[in-house]
């Protein structure tokens, strides 16, 4: 079954299993995420739930957001949530509009598959963006960090596309699959997964059900 929420990170930490094995854990907060919408295949093309998640600030709920919340929730009074985003499940109807999708949605030992943008590192090298090596140390030498080599300098004397060049490095969209979650909390809203996963600290993920088998 295809399974999905949204979590936030809160950092790393340790935890041991029965027998004694220390277990390198990530801390998510996940959830809960409230149904703001359904998207139907009649309306729209295609079946999807809208959740909203994290506190927005009233002071940044624009009259826009607040008459969407409006509409679809029927309170004139309801919360705005800081992220809105789609997630597509096997069975949306099993959730009702302003139901609350909570951690305890994935259970201990269950594998998924999480999304978030990477770190950003700025501008590096091409050591330190693509694992080169660098030149010899000794005296004289000219070159020790440098990219080196361009291509030939006779026809066609271009730089090739996809040469690996210095640059800007992280803040892009990384994904990870198959990684086993060892604890869920649906009254903390937590989510105890195995090893690191994307992103700096309170970063938004994406948790959903893997598309490989364990």
């Amino acid at each position: 079954m295809k399974k999905a929420i949204l979590a936030k990170k809160l950092g790393m930490t340790q935890i041991f299993a029965e027998n004694g094995t220390l277990i390198p854990v990530t801390v998510l907060q996940a959830g809960p995420c409230k149904v703001i919408q359904k998207k139907t295949v009649e309306n729209d093309g295609y079946s999807a739930l809208q959740v909203g998640f994290g506190e927005l600030k009233p002071k940044y709920a624009t009259k826009p957001i607040k008459g969407h919340y409006e509409a679809r929730l029927g309170d004139v009074n309801a919360k705005p949530n800081k992220v809105l985003r789609e997630l597509k499940l096997d069975d949306p109807d099993q959730f009702d509009i302003g139901a609350e999708i909570k951690a305890d949605i994935f259970t201990a030992g269950e594998f998924v598959d999480i999304s978030g943008v990477s770190k950003g590192k700025g501008y590096q090298g091409a050591i330190k963006r693509h694992g080169q090596h660098r030149g010899p140390m000794t005296h004289g030498s000219k070159y020790h960090r440098g990219l080196g080599s361009m291509g030939p300098g006779t026809t066609p004397g271009s730089v090739k596309k996809g040469k690996k060049m210095p640059g800007h490095m992280g803040a892009k969209k990384v994904s990870i699959q198959n990684i086993e979650v060892v604890r869920a909390d649906a009254d903390k809203n937590i989510l105890l997964v195995k090893g690191p996963v994307p992103g700096a600290k309170n970063a938004l993920l994406f948790v959903k059900s893997t598309v490989k088998k364990s």
